[in-house]
């Protein structure tokens, strides 16, 4: 995750308040943009997006992957 530039905070700020959708397997997507507005490989961007895709579980949510996208 740190080589995409996500931070853990920001994945659990994505799932506490960011937007769910679907995703394939019975998993959920949730997405938040969050002000970035810094060089990311060695071009200037505002916004960062962090997507974690989640499988529930009964006592817990688990995260299978997140993609973080840069705008």
């Amino acid at each position: 995750m740190l080589d995409r530039g996500g931070l853990e905070s920001e994945v659990e700020a994505a799932i506490r308040t960011g937007n769910c959708e679907p995703a394939r397997n019975n998993r959920f997507l949730f997405r938040k943009n969050f002000t970035f507005s810094h060089q990311w490989r060695g071009k200037h961007r505002a916004v960062k997006q962090v997507a974690p895709i989640v499988i529930e579980e009964p006592d817990r949510l688990v995260v299978v992957t997140v993609f973080v996208y840069y705008f």
